[in-house]
């Protein structure tokens, strides 16, 4: 950092993700499992591109936030999204790659992408 303005410019950004990830109940939640088996299938990539994609697209009415083991290991990385006055929806095997779809299809549109769902891992 070489001036005031580059490390006021990094504040206000981090600010702003920092807010995207506080909780609040009225808005659509992306919840990313951060165990350690979550950890060691790749979900800290997935967190960051879920981060990064909704502050691309400015979207103020959904968080981004982490919690511990979800319980089904064998499927990590897994994303759960609660939206207000609908079911959950849980994403299993997540990449990086996929959560641009996510994001556009479900968080955007109200679409679930119904492939990525457990649902479509257990038939």
């Amino acid at each position: 950092m070489k001036s005031l303005e580059e490390l006021a410019a990094l504040r206000e950004r981090m600010k702003n993700s920092v807010a995207m990830r506080q909780d609040n109940s009225n808005t659509t939640r992306v919840v990313v499992g951060m165990a350690t088996c979550g950890i060691a299938a790749g979900a800290r990539p997935v967190l960051t591109a879920f981060v990064e994609e909704v502050n691309r697209r400015g979207l103020q009415d959904v968080t981004v936030t982490q919690a511990g083991c979800i319980g089904m290991c064998k499927l990590e990385p897994i994303v759960e999204v609660f939206q207000p006055g609908k079911e959950k929806v849980t994403y299993v095997k997540m990449t990086p790659d996929k959560v641009a779809r996510i994001v556009s299809e479900h968080l955007v549109n109200g679409n679930p992408v119904m492939e990525y769902t457990v649902g479509a891992y257990m038939e």
